[in-house]
């Protein structure tokens, strides 16, 4: 018997859309393949056409368009990635689901709880699948870490601290983009610090209050857009700085659990030397385990279960006890590690198996429910800031 095929757009074709339009291609090559739909690879669009034809090229699309209603008004596509400026997200969304596509929305959900709120209510009366990509959550290491601290092996958790350090708007020189237009916390934070947000809630449970807000923008002025430089990173100009810089570098603030756990997130875009820098240390009460990027095929532990007079932080190479690992790879051995490339091809399988009612064990994506939660948080943050860092409490 033929499998089923199913149809795969991406709407957006810089950095993040491009590993989208990978994952979709490798969806089917990852865990069980028994009743596994076709993927058809149909359509990437962007507003700069040069790049939807290039990704188009490059990952195996059939074809390439500047115009995202062409993806909606599409009767050959199935499922689309949401992969473009924060602002967009809802209008295209909305046509999206009202055209009977499945959609998966990058993450933060909106640049504004207006429409993030907006946005759940859609998803609540919808006949298709949504989600947001909070990828994170599909790191074999920090998954990991989030399965010995549900299953008791760190002891009750006391304490999260974790940061997220990029460069990509630490020289001045990089042109304006939509990453620095909106309202403060919808900078830095929305874009970097969604994620590591949403790793602490992932590890600790959810977030019940933040304080100690603070937020700065230390390059208040930055040259023109230019045309083909995608999301304000990398490539810069000898431009005159004229554009106004909206929101924040840098963000910081204090966190506290539903569970009395306590701890602290740091988030910056300036942060000089280091392109991807997400770290975080979990403590409880008999053990701790850390995490850093750059080493992502290894987890850090130390716990009470080593000999006395042999504790002491340990390296664990991540392996295939450990979540996504086992069939997620050709190499799904000890030592062969892991990137973010293919926690985006597991949120996209993950995703086609809830679209093609496939059950193999893997969490669902989150909601754009979840996504209207993270916001809020994010909204909390910024009033702890207006309040000169008061708690305010997640509503």
């Amino acid at each position: 018997m033929a499998s089923k095929t199913v149809s795969v757009a991406v709407i957006g074709a810089g950095m993040a859309g491009r590993t989208h339009a990978n994952a979709w291609r490798q969806v089917g090559t990852v865990f069980g393949t028994d009743g596994v739909p076709n993927v058809r690879l149909a359509a990437i669009c962007d507003a700069y056409l040069p790049f939807a034809e290039a990704a188009a090229k490059s990952y195996g699309y059939e074809r390439a368009t500047a115009d995202w209603h062409d993806i909606v008004a599409a009767d050959d596509i199935d499922i689309v990635s949401i992969v473009v400026a924060n602002r967009l997200h809802r209008e295209i969304a909305e046509a999206l689901v009202k055209a009977g596509k499945h959609v998966l929305c990058e993450k933060p959900l909106t640049d504004n709880l207006e429409d993030a709120k907006a946005m759940a209510e859609i998803e609540a009366g919808a006949d298709v699948v949504t989600g947001i990509g909070f990828g994170y959550r599909r790191h074999p290491s920090i998954a990991e870490i989030a399965k010995l601290a549900d299953g008791g092996a760190l002891g009750q958790v006391m304490q999260f601290e974790g940061r997220y350090w990029c460069d990509y708007g630490a020289d001045p020189n990089v042109p304006i983009a939509w990453r620095y237009k909106g309202p403060m916390g919808s900078g830095a934070l929305g874009d970097v610090g969604s994620h590591i947000t949403d790793v602490a809630e992932f590890i600790c449970g959810p977030i019940k209050a933040v304080n100690g807000g603070t937020f700065a923008t230390v390059i208040d002025k930055r040259p023109p857009a230019v045309e083909g430089i995608s999301g304000g990173r990398g490539a810069t100009t000898g431009a005159e700085a004229t554009e106004t810089v909206e929101n924040d570098d840098i963000a910081k603030f204090n966190i506290i659990f539903e569970s009395g756990a306590i701890g602290s997130i740091g988030v910056s875009r300036v942060a000089f030397g280091l392109p991807n820098s997400l770290q975080f240390d979990v403590f409880g009460t008999r053990g701790r385990a850390s995490f850093d990027l750059a080493r992502s095929g290894e987890i850090t532990l130390d716990d009470t279960h080593s000999p006395a007079g042999l504790r002491g932080p340990k390296q664990v190479l991540s392996g295939p006890d450990f979540p996504y690992y086992k069939g997620g790879s050709s190499m799904d051995f000890s030592g062969v590690g892991n990137t973010q490339i293919e926690q985006f091809t597991y949120q996209c399988r993950a995703f086609l198996d809830s679209v093609s009612g496939l059950d193999e064990g893997l969490p669902p994506v989150p909601s754009w429910a979840h996504g209207y939660r993270a916001m809020r948080i994010a909204d909390a943050v910024a009033r702890s800031v207006a309040a000169g860092g008061a708690t305010v409490e997640i509503d």
